[in-house]
């Protein structure tokens, strides 16, 4: 299903991989959901309910915070009958936190229903050993339970009954962008540059509903492989296992233990645990830079130099000429140079090294809406015009994973 979950070891150096996750905040829905040996606070419970009565603009937004969650709690009992006992061949994908199961469930009341009939969702299942995982669960029933916006991956509901933590959510048909820029399948299509504009301006929605709230949300994890695509590719936030409520009180940011993903994460937050709302920023820019090139934000199977992908190609982005060295091959033809141009200077101000210099979300999903309504007509590149970069990466062998991908 795309969704990204769980984390590898902490301060595990390797490309793609996470680090480290720190406790969430506890919700409350049908009964009291206990969390650190505690039942919830009354003050914990009211995070929300000031998150609710937040001022959104909704003319970008079209989302809101729920007064209450729009929950239904499962009974594992349920989720077993929903998913053939967890049948092997109704795994679509495994990560740090566990397995993700396709299930069936009636559309009206989301009780189970008859394998193949009603609606398909997605059933996250804790694995018992997952230290990291109870801590997201909690994260994902918390802000997911209180959120709703068109490009933010619904969840359904919950179970919680005894050692097993399982979360239901809608099944995204396409898989995650990361599956359709970086996997060599062939019966998965290239995406065309109009395709990646319509993703990153939904992907963009979605972060600048979370941004634009009175009590801000720092998505804190933006990454290709947890924006996920539904059957027409609109794309969808996912996984909100490292989410923040955001500073508060005249603060800038707020100071937390060092988490996300590698290679995605904002230079100051590595350096300083400052978390900044535009640290979401910085993220969304290296998949901006992931959507122009096709390449990865880290991989160690490129040539020396060129491991990182925002200090091997951020000179080219100011460019033309240079820029034109770097664009993902298999789009030639698809777009102008104007177009490709505004993308990569986008691409440049939200990788600021200073989260004060960058732009919004707001700001960048106006320019993105801007490059997409642009009329200039494409003109074709001549593809013996490319350098070694474009051929450095052609052709790579890529370790098969299943299509819904479960993290990095």
């Amino acid at each position: 299903m795309g969704i990204c979950f769980g984390t590898p070891p902490a301060h595990d150096p390797r490309p793609g991989t996470n680090l480290p996750t720190s406790p969430g905040t506890s919700s409350n829905y049908s009964r009291n959901i206990v969390f650190s040996g505690t039942t919830s606070s009354s003050a914990e419970k009211s995070q929300f309910s000031e998150a609710a009565s937040a001022s959104v603009d909704e003319s970008y937004l079209n989302g809101q915070f729920l007064e209450t969650p729009n929950l239904r709690v499962f009974t594992f009992a349920e989720l077993k009958a929903a998913t053939k006992n967890f049948k092997s061949d109704t795994v679509l994908g495994e990560g740090g936190f566990g397995k993700v199961f396709k299930g069936w469930v009636d559309e009206k009341t989301l009780a189970p229903s008859k394998v193949g009939t009603g609606l398909m969702v997605a059933i996250k299942k804790l694995k018992s050993e997952s230290v990291q995982g109870f801590q997201e669960w909690q994260s994902e029933v918390n802000f997911l339970g209180m959120l709703s916006h068109p490009n933010l991956v619904r969840l359904l509901g919950y179970c919680w009954e005894d050692k097993e933590l399982l979360l239901v959510y809608e099944f995204m048909q396409k898989g995650s962008l990361e599956n359709h820029l970086f996997r060599r399948n062939p019966a998965i299509e290239p995406l065309s540059w109009d395709r990646r504009l319509h993703i990153a301006i939904g992907a963009a929605r979605g972060l600048a509903f979370l941004h634009t709230s009175d009590k801000k949300v720092i998505y804190r994890d933006f990454k290709a492989s947890n924006i996920l695509l539904d059957g027409n590719y609109n794309a969808k936030i996912s996984d909100f296992g490292l989410a923040k409520l955001g500073p508060s009180g005249g603060e800038s940011h707020v100071t937390t233990r060092i988490m996300g993903t590698y290679g995605y994460a904002a230079p100051e937050y590595i350096a300083t645990g400052h978390l900044y709302v535009k640290s979401d920023v910085y993220g969304f820019g290296v998949v901006l830079l992931e959507l122009l090139t096709g390449l990865r934000a880290l991989d160690t199977k490129r040539p020396s130099g060129q491991h990182n992908l925002v200090d091997w190609t951020k000179p080219c982005l100011s460019s033309k000429r240079k820029l034109n060295t770097i664009m993902d091959v298999r789009m030639e033809g698809q777009y102008s140079p104007k177009a490709a141009f505004q993308a990569a200077q986008l691409t440049l101000k939200c990788l600021e090294p200073d989260p004060k210099s960058r732009p919004s979300m707001k700001d960048v999903l106006e320019a993105l809406e801007r490059i997409e309504a642009m009329k200039e007509k494409p003109k074709q590149s001549k593809t013996s015009s490319r350098h070694s970069f474009a051929h450095s990466r052609a052709q790579q062998p890529i370790p098969h994973r299943s299509p819904f991908n479960t993290g990095q």
